[in-house]
């Protein structure tokens, strides 16, 4: 009896897998077909990808000098950013909290507001910017600043929600006001968490940075535009290979801290 039970719930188990991979792969081709994905275009461009390639190495390492300054502004537009984007977020992440404001007219709306600022990617942000603040990295911080703020603010309301209740209920019991609940009981609890959503946010942005100045939103990414502008491929692949140096650099630290927090 038992063992016709385990052959039925495997063979559902079983035609439920198939039928994901069916309508998986139905997607697949559906897509393919709807945006003209062709294998014989695939092919042809492989010889151009050679060239390319062939093109782009050996890097033009004496360009590193060239780019260390406008590499360093990449680093100090995503420094800003996140940092500014954090500061903007901690009332919001209050304001978000149900455990914290208990009225869902203040949180619904607050949580609305935040969720759509989070679906504007960051290099749409910085092609609004330039043309209101012109070609440079205060284009970019703004657009650092506000896709931070909504990343910070999304995961630390959460980690609000979940902190544990008893230290605010002791303190409700003894009368502390909302303000002495706020900083005794609910920031002490989520500090740390808070703190490797800023590292998180900070490495997403130093890798958006190198890029965002491809739309003039200034740092390394102006330099990568013109290399490619002026098919300059190993000047290409010498900003790429010192971003990928400096991202890595970066993310272990930033993992290494984040890490201790935790």
């Amino acid at each position: 009896m038992m063992e016709t039970e385990m052959t039925k719930i495997k063979r559902v188990s079983r035609l439920k897998t198939s039928l994901t991979v069916i309508f998986l792969l139905l997607i697949l081709w559906g897509s393919a077909i709807q945006t003209g994905v062709s294998f014989l275009d695939l092919k042809k461009g492989l010889p151009n990808m050679g060239t390319l390639l062939g093109e782009m190495f050996p890097p033009e390492w004496s360009y590193f000098s060239y780019i260390t300054k406008p590499m360093l502004a990449t680093i100090r537009m995503a420094v800003i950013g996140t940092t500014f984007g954090a500061i903007i977020a901690i009332p919001v992440i209050l304001l978000s909290s149900s455990n914290v404001v208990k009225h869902s007219l203040i949180y619904l709306p607050s949580r609305f507001i935040m969720n759509l600022i989070r679906t504007i990617p960051e290099l749409l942000l910085a092609a609004l910017f330039v043309p209101i603040f012109g070609i440079g990295e205060i284009a970019g911080i703004f657009a650092i600043t506000i896709f931070s703020f909504g990343v910070i603010a999304k995961l630390a309301y959460e980690s609000v929600e979940a902190i544990d209740p008893g230290p605010l209920e002791a303190m409700t019991a003894v009368g502390a006001n909302k303000i002495q609940w706020i900083f005794f009981g609910v920031i002490p609890q989520v500090t740390a968490q808070f703190m490797s959503y800023f590292l998180y946010s900070f490495e997403i942005n130093i890798r958006a940075a190198a890029i965002l100045g491809y739309v003039g939103a200034g740092g390394v990414g102006l330099f990568l535009n013109n290399t490619l502008s002026f098919f300059q491929y190993d000047r290409t692949m010498a900003i790429i290979v010192y971003t990928f140096i400096v991202v890595i650099i970066i993310d272990t630290l930033s993992n290494k801290i984040r890490e201790k927090l935790l």
